[in-house]
């Protein structure tokens, strides 16, 4: 990999943790809820936006994949979130949150990747 292919995904990766941070915030000003939908909804995008770019680009799912959205998605965040949720006595919306996430995540990542392909 050259040098300036690390470079750009470096910089993707900066910018899709900005991104996925006023996206996140946002979110928790709308809803104003307990439950983290900011970092779910950004999990199912970023998921959904990689599939589409294996699709449709492979040669940039490295620049674009790694790092734009791996920046802008989050498994840590979402755990931390989950384990926030247990331990605030809402088990069920800990469990729902992890669960719905990783179905939620793979189906769009499975859309994508036919809809990228489809359109190539």
């Amino acid at each position: 990999m050259s040098p300036l292919v690390f470079a750009l995904a470096a910089a993707c990766g900066g910018l899709g943790a900005a991104v996925r941070y006023l996206i996140d915030i946002g979110i928790a000003h709308v809803t104003r809820s307990r439950f983290p939908w900011g970092v779910l909804v950004i999990n199912i995008t970023g998921s959904l936006l990689l599939g589409l770019v294996v699709g449709m680009l492979p040669g940039a799912a490295f620049v674009i994949g790694a790092g734009f959205l791996g920046g802008y998605t989050t498994f840590s965040t979402a755990m931390i979130d989950a384990i926030s949720l247990w331990r605030a006595g809402e088990r069920l919306a800990a469990v729902v949150d992890v669960i719905g996430m990783l179905v939620l995540s793979l189906a769009a990542a499975l859309f994508g990747l036919g809809a990228g392909s489809a359109l190539a």
